[in-house]
């Protein structure tokens, strides 16, 4: 297996891609030039970084996990901090459009943003899940990347960093904005995927799997769909109001409530024919979804 290339900061990332010396140490942006050309065979990298990435008219291939992703023009990749990336063209070609912004964790630790990047969870997509966005869309990305770069290109001082933040923090607003947009015009697409979850989970509660198992993981269930549970989660929210989770439990309650009146099952044993390892956390869930503990809900009814 090919060796992974590790890069803890922004300079060695410039390094690595025979880029000019940074402007910061913590920031940086990379306008893609046609001129540039790789020659390192495959290589697998990760690094400490986040990177949103605006591909323009690339040629190449970029495989994330399992899935291989040719890039188009008008898209955007999302990587964060412990991912891996590997890039299998030998020779990648560039074009006079797009741009990387990348950043390290440090920069925005002590700031709100933070403390929120997480709930950016496009950050966890795969490639596949990337954001294709309209001109329109793209040019107003584009340029809020020049405001970051002319607070780089200044002298620095006590405003420069907060500025930059402020920027950066828009720059992922418009991009969640833009997903939602996406997810909006993929409806009768996200309809069908909805169906096919639900009709998952019905069959995986009815199958031997359960026991095997578990409960299922929102990741898992993701897999089973072709896609990150993050993407899964963020697609339900947007179409239903609910997460991926909520909907697992809404099973789990469901079943519970067919074994409590249908058989003379302990409370333990239900717990353990619903994938749970402890009486304890299936009788806590069951109360907080329906009010009561499993052993009223069975002498009630």
């Amino acid at each position: 297996m090919t060796e992974i290339i590790q890069l803890k900061t922004i300079a060695e990332l410039h390094r690595f891609f025979a880029l000019d010396k940074p402007l910061h140490p913590l920031i940086s942006i990379a306008w893609h030039k046609a001129d540039q050309k790789f020659s390192f065979g495959e290589i697998r990298v990760t690094s400490d970084l986040y990177q949103v990435s605006m591909k323009g008219n690339m040629r190449g291939a970029f495989t994330y996990g399992r899935n291989s992703y040719d890039f188009e023009e008008g898209t955007l990749v999302f990587t964060a901090p412990g991912q891996v990336a590997a890039f299998k063209q030998s020779d990648f070609e560039l074009s006079n459009s797009g741009w990387s912004l990348t950043f390290h964790p440090d920069l925005i630790r002590k700031s709100e943003l933070g403390r929120t990047i997480k709930d950016y969870s496009f950050f966890d997509y795969a490639v596949f899940e990337a954001l294709h966005v309209s001109e329109k869309e793209s040019n107003i990305l584009t340029e809020l990347v020049k405001k970051v770069e002319i607070e780089l290109q200044q002298n620095i001082d006590d405003h420069s960093q907060d500025l930059m933040i402020v920027m950066l923090e828009a720059i992922l607003k418009y991009c969640r904005r833009y997903y939602n947009r996406q997810f909006h015009t993929r409806t009768n697409l996200n309809k069908d995927l909805i169906v096919r979850f639900e009709q998952y989970l019905e069959t995986y509660f009815a199958s031997e799997e359960l026991l095997e198992r578990g409960l299922p993981t929102v990741t898992q269930c993701g897999e089973a769909l072709n896609m990150t549970g993050s993407y899964l989660s963020d697609l339900l929210k947007l179409e239903t109001g609910k997460s991926a989770l909520t909907y697992i439990h809404a099973h789990v309650i469901e079943a519970a409530k067919t074994l409590l009146l249908n058989t003379n099952d302990s409370v333990g044993e239900v717990a353990y024919r619903l994938g749970f390892q402890y009486q304890q956390h299936f009788s806590k869930l069951f109360k907080a979804k329906t009010g009561i503990s499993p052993s009223d809900f069975r002498n009630i009814n």
